[in-house]
C-alpha cells in the first residue's frame, strides 16, 4: 500500500521504493515477502464504488479472481451467539506498541497506509508464534454505519483499521516450505465509531491533506505509539477469532484474524476527514471512500471468542439450577 508502482498489489502487503528522504525512517519494508501475494492475473483490481463510473475501468470485487472465490475467505459477519468460547485465548503480549515516532504515510489509491517498521511485535493470545508489526491501514465509507469491513450481529461501523503482522522467522513457515500455513499473517481488527474526538488519531487525519493523489507519502508531524490508537489496554482481551484471508487480491487464505470487540471513538469530522481528502484517481475525479470489500461466507469455519477476565464461565441453565434445588431440597427436609 505504500507510494507504489503497481496498483494490483494486495492492500495488507503493498511494497514498493519510496522517496529517499523518507526511506531511512521505515526499516525493513520486506519487498520481497510482499511480492508473493501478487494478484495471480496481474489486473487493476479497485471496489465497487469505483467500478459504476463510466469513465473509470477496472476489475471490482466481483471480478478479482478465482482465489478470492474460494472458501475461507475474509470480512465475514460474526454471530455473536454463535461464536465459541476458547479459554487459550487470553490476553496478548505486546511489544514495542508504546514506542512514540513519526510514521510514514502513504496513499496508494485504495487506502492509506501507515509504515510501521519492524520494532512492534505481538505474541500470546492464542497465537503459535510472534508476530511483528508491518503496517496499518483502514477502510472506511462517508456512511458512518457502512466502513467497517466485518460487522457484529449484521451492524457495522464508520471505519475499521487493521494493524498487520508478519509471522517472525525460525517459526513453522520458514523451516517447512512444503506447508500451506493458515496463519502467516496475523491481522488486528478494531471498528472504528463515531463519538468524542480523539486527539490520538489527529495527526494522522492531519497528513491526509499531504497525500491527497495516488503515489503520494508524507511523515507524520507528531511521535505517537501504536498504544496510542487503540482502545485502552484492559479492553484488549476482548476478542474473537477466526482463519480467513486477506480482504484484497489475491485474497489468501494465510490470515489469522482477531477481532476486537471495544471499538474505537473517533469524531464524526475525523471520519468523514478520510472520505473527503483523499481520492482514486490523481485527476481527482473520484472521492476514496467505500474502500471496503462485501461480507464473505462464514461457511463451516467456527468463529472463537476470548474469556474476559473476571468473568464466569458460562454454565447449562441445569447447571446453574442444581445448587439452587439442592438448597430447597434439604430446607423442606428439615
Amino acid at each position: 500500500m505504500p507510494g507504489f508502482q503497481d496498483s494490483s498489489l494486495p492492500l495488507e502487503w503493498e511494497g514498493a521504493p519510496l522517496d529517499t528522504d523518507l526511506t531511512p525512517s521505515l526499516g525493513l519494508i520486506n519487498i520481497t515477502f510482499s511480492r508473493l501475494l501478487l494478484p495471480k492475473e496481474g489486473s487493476h483490481w479497485c471496489y465497487q464504488n469505483q467500478v459504476k463510473p463510466s469513465n473509470y475501468t477496472c476489475l471490482g470485487p466481483d471480478q478479482w479472481g478465482d482465489s478470492c472465490q474460494n472458501d475461507r475467505q475474509s470480512p465475514i459477519n460474526i454471530a455473536t451467539a454463535k461464536t465459541l468460547l476458547d479459554p487459550n485465548l487470553g490476553p496478548f503480549s505486546f511489544s514495542g506498541y508504546d514506542k512514540k515516532q513519526k510514521w510514514a504515510v502513504q496513499n496508494n489509491g485504495h487506502s492509506v497506509m501507515v509504515l510501521l517498521g519492524d520494532e512492534a511485535s505481538i505474541a500470546g493470545g492464542g497465537l503459535a508464534a510472534r508476530y511483528r508489526a508491518k503496517q496499518l491501514h483502514l477502510h472506511w465509507s462517508k456512511v458512518l454505519d457502512w466502513g467497517s469491513e466485518h460487522s457484529f450481529d449484521g451492524d457495522r461501523f464508520a471505519m475499521e483499521m487493521h494493524v498487520v503482522h508478519e509471522k517472525e522467522k525460525g517459526t513453522s513457515r520458514n523451516t517447512n516450505q512444503n506447508q500451506d500455513p493458515k496463519d502467516e499473517i496475523a491481522v488486528l481488527a478494531f471498528m472504528v465509531e463515531a463519538g468524542s474526538k480523539n486527539v490520538n488519531f489527529q495527526p494522522l487525519v492531519q497528513a491526509l491533506s499531504d497525500i491527497p493523489n495516488p503515489n503520494m507519502n508524507t511523515m507524520l508531524k507528531d511521535n505517537i505509539s501504536l498504544f496510542d490508537l487503540l482502545p485502552k489496554k484492559e479492553k484488549l482481551r476482548h476478542y474473537f477469532r477466526y482463519l480467513g484471508s486477506l480482504t484484497t487480491p489475491g485474497c489468501d487464505e494465510k490470515v489469522v484474524w482477531t477481532v476486537f470487540q471495544e471499538p474505537i471513538q473517533l469524531h464524526k469530522d475525523q471520519i468523514l476527514a478520510f472520505s473527503q481528502k483523499l481520492y482514486y484517481d490523481n485527476e481527482k475525479k473520484l472521492k476514496m471512500t467505500d474502500n471496503v470489500r462485501p461480507l464473505q461466507p462464514r461457511g463451516q469455519r467456527q468463529v472463537l471468542r476470548s474469556q474476559a477476565p473476571g468473568r464466569l464461565l458460562p454454565l447449562p441453565l441445569p447447571a446453574l439450577l442444581a445448587p439452587v434445588l439442592t438448597c430447597l431440597t434439604a430446607g423442606f427436609r428439615r
